[in-house]
């Protein structure tokens, strides 16, 4: 921004002896201008050649969008993020936990298990502890529960042990950087207060190391909502799968696709207002300000800002 100062005269300095007038001059980006159009340009683009496209039944999509089937694929796909989700974060911790302990059989079965998982494809895991039937036959815990592998691994079960598990790999890293981020001088004065390793986890460190942990943690619960799709390929009647088979019953199967695109869109959009104030929730005391809500935002750019000076226009 420029500043055009006017010209005075008179004793002072001053037109009249009065103050001078400051004149402020937006300077103007023409490029920012180009690049929207360009940007404006390509979306028309796109959606126009995707809607004069005669090999696809738009009306489908709205047809089937609110159908019971679906409804029932996406609450089961809601309800498997937050079941594997919280697998990963109680897991996680432990892990981490275990990661920085000093006893080197703990930390190394920490390490193993990380270095497992996360080496090893998602999809693969799944299809692993599907059919662990051809090693296991039969599962016996004695007086409590005596049944068939095939029986006793049913898909639901299958989804939650392989996407939490994995899961849980990535959140222990997660979680140990959040647990490293916090200075030593805390553990160390919760130590000499006489406060046990157990309790200066759960009243000092854990705390302050969630503002590290919870974006990142955001992310993750984001990504294992799209994740959960690969159940489809072990029978579990997920959003995706309930998709796929309308698909192929209704020779629609595009158009599913895209309708479960949409539901996804909305789902992750949802997810992702929540870890925006969940983020800002912890971000108090870190911050000076904590960042404007979305509807701040809109009020700050409907609404002009008053002037705060009588000589800026």
């Amino acid at each position: 921004m420029t500043v055009d100062v006017n010209k005075t005269d008179g004793p002072g300095g001053a037109r009249g002896g009065g103050p001078e007038v400051i004149k402020a001059i937006p300077v103007r980006h023409p490029l920012r201008y180009v690049s929207a159009l360009i940007a404006l340009g390509l979306l028309v683009a796109i959606v126009y050649a995707f809607a004069q496209s005669d090999k696809i039944n738009w009306a489908t999509i709205p047809d089937y969008f609110f159908n019971e089937r679906i409804l029932d694929g996406v609450v089961e796909t809601m309800k498997l993020t937050v079941l594997a989700m919280l697998i990963g974060v109680v897991l996680g911790i432990v892990l981490a936990v275990m990661r920085l302990s000093k006893n080197p059989v703990t930390s190394g079965i920490a390490w193993f298990y990380i270095w497992f998982f996360r080496g090893t494809p998602v999809l693969v895991q799944l299809f692993v502890w599907f059919n662990l039937g051809l090693v296991f036959e039969y599962i016996n815990l004695g007086p409590f529960y005596k049944d068939q592998w095939s029986d006793f691994m049913t898909p639901m079960l299958t989804a939650l042990l392989g996407l939490g598990l994995n899961e849980a790999a990535y959140m222990a890293e997660i979680c140990r950087a959040g647990l490293l981020s916090v200075d030593e001088g805390q553990t160390e004065a919760a130590h000499a207060l006489g406060m046990s390793h157990s309790k200066t986890l759960r009243r000092i460190v854990i705390p302050q190391s969630m503002r590290v942990i919870v974006p990142p943690t955001g992310n993750e619960v984001i990504n294992m909502l799209k994740t959960t799709s690969l159940v489809s390929a072990v029978q579990y009647l997920d959003l995706f799968r309930v998709t796929q088979q309308i698909g192929e019953r209704s020779t629609a199967t595009v158009e599913m696709y895209f309708l479960a695109a949409a539901w996804y869109l909305v789902m992750t959009s949802i997810l992702s207002v929540g870890q925006y104030y969940v983020e800002r929730f912890y971000a108090k005391g870190s911050t000076r300000t904590l960042p404007p809500t979305p509807m701040q935002r809109l009020k700050a750019a409907v609404i002009p800002s008053r002037n705060l000076s009588g000589g800026l226009r």
